[in-house]
């Protein structure tokens, strides 16, 4: 498991709608070896608003039709349930994610 996989998530949370959904590692490399249970991931959905806190994916990265990486929709993932590899992020998707993820968190550079 690495920072920028995608996994498919059966059941991930009672809230959710859906039977199942794809999230992306946002966690940073040193947590994901690390001995703690959780990542930092964040949702895709097929919805794409074109917020500053999206970053537009799709079938180049494994998915079965166009969606967006929601950065303002951060959840914490055990491990265990990341089983389900679907594809990684190109580095240009990567550096699109990291400036997602600044904006969603405030970090001014």
């Amino acid at each position: 498991m690495k920072r920028g996989d995608l996994y498919r998530v059966i059941h991930p949370s009672a809230r959710d709608p859906k039977r199942s959904r794809v999230f992306v590692v946002v966690s940073r490399q040193t947590l994901i070896v690390s001995r703690f249970s959780t990542v930092i991931c964040a949702p895709i959905y097929s919805a794409h608003d074109g917020l500053s806190t999206q970053v537009a994916v799709d079938e180049e990265v494994g998915l079965k039709h166009a969606s967006s990486i929601h950065c303002d929709e951060l959840v914490s993932l055990p491990k265990s349930m990341l089983t389900n590899y679907i594809g990684s992020l190109s580095p240009e998707k990567t550096r699109a994610l990291n400036q997602a993820l600044r904006i969603a968190l405030g970090i001014v550079e």
